[in-house]
Parts: C-alpha cells; sequence; structure tokens
C-alpha cells in the first residue's frame, strides 16, 4: 500500500514539475498595442515577437525569429454581444502587396532541422510515410501557443500565434479572413491589421 503511495505522489510530483516549466503568457487587451483594429465591435490586434525579453515571455528559451519565423500574436476581442465562431485563415501581406500564408505550427517544429534545405515538410509523389527529423523549435510553446480557438462567447478574447517565414517589415499588414457569427453563419468582414511593433 506504501508503495503504491510513493508511486502516486512520484507521478503527481512529475506533473507539477512540468506545469511548473509551462509559464502563463498572458497579453494585455487589443487595443493596448499600437497595431489594431476595430470593426463591428471587433477588435483584433496583430503583434510582432522580434526582441529577446518579448520572446522569452512567449516561447522561453526558444527564438523562433532567429530561424526566420516570425510569430505574430494575434488577439480577439468580441464586444458584440454574441458569441463568433472562428475559422481564421491568416495572411502577411507585405508592404509591397505581396500575400504570405502562415505555416503551421505543427510545420514550424520542423524548421531548422535540416540547414540549407527547404524547411517546412513537403509531400512526396507516392503517399509513404515519411520520417521527418525535427528541429530547434521542436518545444510545446510553438503548438502550444498557436491559434486554436474556434469560438469567442460575448464579452470574451481569445490569442494565440500565428507564424510566417518571413522578416518583420515595416509597414506589414496581416489579413485575417474566418470570424463568424455562431448563430446564423454569416461572415464578418475581413480584417487588414497593421503589424506594429
Amino acid at each position: 500500500m506504501k508503495r503504491v503511495a510513493v508511486i502516486v505522489l512520484l507521478s503527481i510530483a512529475a506533473v507539477a514539475g512540468d506545469d511548473k516549466d509551462k509559464v502563463r503568457f498572458s497579453p494585455g487587451p487589443a487595443s493596448s498595442y499600437a497595431g489594431h483594429q476595430t470593426m463591428d465591435k471587433i477588435t483584433l490586434a496583430a503583434v510582432p515577437f522580434l526582441n529577446e525579453d518579448q520572446v522569452r515571455t512567449a516561447f522561453g528559451k526558444v527564438n523562433p525569429y532567429k530561424y526566420g519565423v516570425l510569430p505574430v500574436l494575434v488577439i480577439l476581442e468580441n464586444a458584440t454581444g454574441k458569441a463568433l465562431r472562428l475559422d481564421l485563415q491568416a495572411e502577411f501581406v507585405q508592404p509591397d502587396g505581396r500575400h504570405l500564408d502562415a505555416t503551421p505550427a505543427s510545420d514550424v517544429v520542423y524548421v531548422g532541422a535540416n540547414p540549407g534545405r527547404r524547411t517546412v515538410p513537403t509531400p512526396g509523389p507516392l503517399p509513404l510515410p515519411r520520417k521527418q527529423k525535427k528541429g530547434p523549435l521542436n518545444t510545446w510553446e510553438i503548438e502550444g501557443r498557436g491559434f486554436s480557438a474556434r469560438m469567442v462567447p460575448a464579452g470574451e478574447s481569445v490569442h494565440g500565434f500565428f507564424y510566417f517565414q518571413t522578416e518583420y517589415r515595416p509597414g506589414a499588414r496581416l489579413y485575417i479572413t474566418g470570424v463568424k457569427d455562431a448563430a446564423s453563419g454569416k461572415d464578418f468582414f475581413y480584417f487588414e491589421v497593421p503589424i506594429e511593433k
């Protein structure tokens, strides 16, 4: 009986140790950031994470930007008085107007695994399973902090990161679609938010 109790206590201690490493990340209100837009009582902010202090608050010791991945924090606040359904699609719009799709968080973990080669895994000509080597960005924060919310209740806010394999450029914008009224399914207009430090 004592042996079972010791095993249970050790298991609890191990889980508690894992949670201690996962620092809570809590950004401010969307309207508190320079790069935000409010439309139809929905406020959306886009914040690039570039410098070490800023990156450490979200990703710990790993800085995705050093590996060519620009993490952009998106905060969405819902003041519409009704629930929103989210199926967000994000594009990085360069100052010259070119659009770049976000890299899924599940692919970002492979970036930097094979220096000098294409960083995002691509399917081969045959549907054979391919073993991919994960890179230095293979940490729980990359996928765990990626934007994954599917609903936003009235009066609430959600946040998460979109990842782009590009450099930060002043004048860039984030183009976001996929915000809908949960009851009617009606799409809200797209957002084009300046990405500002």
